[in-house]
């Protein structure tokens, strides 16, 4: 059982001006807190022009360091607040993570 992972790291896109809401459904079910990152998305219906100039669409990246019993609760509630049919439009996936230094559980 020493294999086991811990934690996970779980990643949230969303538009700009979610990540907040992102960050509070998941403290509803566990999270203690997360990072918010300014991004620019980039894909085949994301690119906009105006006067000539690709505009890229604005989106927040947030990371959440959660222990792994809760990823599934905390990712069902970011889904709920912010997912892909809510005007968040987000995204959530997880990575599990080998190695923790600072948290303490």
């Amino acid at each position: 059982m020493e294999n086991e992972k811990k934690f996970d790291l779980i990643i949230t896109i969303v538009n700009n001006g979610f990540g907040n809401q992102a960050i509070e459904a998941a403290k509803l079910t566990g999270a203690t807190g997360g990072t918010i990152l300014n991004g620019r998305g980039l894909g085949i219906n994301e690119a906009k022009k105006f006067l000539g100039i690709c505009l890229q669409s604005e989106k927040e990246v947030v990371l959440i360091l959660t222990k792994h019993s809760c990823k599934t609760g905390i990712m069902k509630a970011i889904g709920k607040e912010v997912g892909i049919k809510t005007p968040g439009e987000g995204m959530c996936f997880s990575l599990p993570v080998d190695d923790v230094e600072g948290v303490y559980v």
